[in-house]
């Protein structure tokens, strides 16, 4: 499989740069163009085997996917640019610029409103990383149109190996925004108030910083070491009468659980 990438900025390097490191696509196989001579020297630094250009016309040839990690209003122009040399019959078009469905995708292809129905040229994927897969451990989903459960199949195993990658509905995309990617404020908001009651009870804001950040490393290695659920995990810790038991209840008595959902439920677009 061959890949190109259009864009290498912070998403689109870490992207190559991951997938490069992996077992589904050989460094060779990947093309990355940007405008930017830094960010294509930043890649080829770290992997000389990718191919990097700044023309983007030359990045997509021969590539089986073409991956736009540009930013959503950009995303226009670059199809504009690529159009006359896709190769509709063999290639898919996938993006990652946040906020962009498949239907505008779609439009913006073919110069023609899109609905679920349109029939498309190529296959469609829209992609949906968060800012962990410059570390590998992103949660991605993915959803298409006009693609193949094979094709599919390739898409979620190429993004397995920068974390987890799940197939989704694309109806599900903005609530999976809202948990993944949102997520990763929503979870570094607890980290920072978690931080902060520990200086209260005597650490040092690194030395406490430290801790939190290690147990949320243990509580998800508990969830996906059996596929354990939250609440059987949180009853091992909560003996009756116990310390965890009235931290929880004061938690709930703050509206902890009622805050996060209706932060999450905030995430989502009107």
């Amino acid at each position: 499989m061959k890949i190109a990438i259009i864009g290498a900025g912070n998403m689109g390097g870490a992207m190559a740069l991951g997938l490069a490191a992996g077992t589904q696509v050989r460094p060779e196989y990947i093309t990355v163009s940007d405008p930017s001579a830094d960010n294509l020297e930043a890649i080829s630094r770290r992997q000389p085997a990718i191919v990097t250009t700044a023309d983007n016309t030359a990045c997509i040839s021969g590539a089986d996917i073409i991956i736009l990690a540009v930013k959503p209003w950009l995303v226009q122009t670059v199809i504009d640019e690529l159009r006359p040399a896709i190769d509709f019959s063999s290639q898919a078009l996938a993006s990652i610029a946040g906020g962009v469905g498949i239907d505008q995708l779609a439009t913006m292809l073919t110069g023609k409103p899109a609905t679920p129905a349109t029939p498309l040229p190529c296959p469609i994927i829209r992609i949906v990383p968060n800012t962990a897969i410059a570390l590998a451990e992103s949660m991605t989903f993915v959803s298409s149109r006009a693609s193949t459960p094979e094709l599919d199949n390739s898409v979620v195993a190429l993004f397995s190996e920068l974390g987890q990658a799940m197939l989704v509905e694309e109806r599900l995309m903005n609530a999976a925004t809202a948990l993944a990617s949102c997520g990763i404020a929503y979870a570094l908001r607890y980290v920072r108030a978690a931080t902060e009651g520990g200086v209260e009870l005597g650490f040092r804001a690194d030395q406490a910083q430290r801790i939190v950040a290690q147990t949320l490393r243990g509580a998800a290695a508990l969830l996906d070491a059996d596929g354990s659920h939250a609440e059987a995990e949180i009853d091992k810790v909560t003996t009756p009468g116990g310390l965890t038991i009235r931290g929880l209840n004061a938690m709930e008595e703050a509206g902890f659980t009622a805050s996060v959902i209706r932060g999450l439920r905030a995430s989502m677009p009107k």
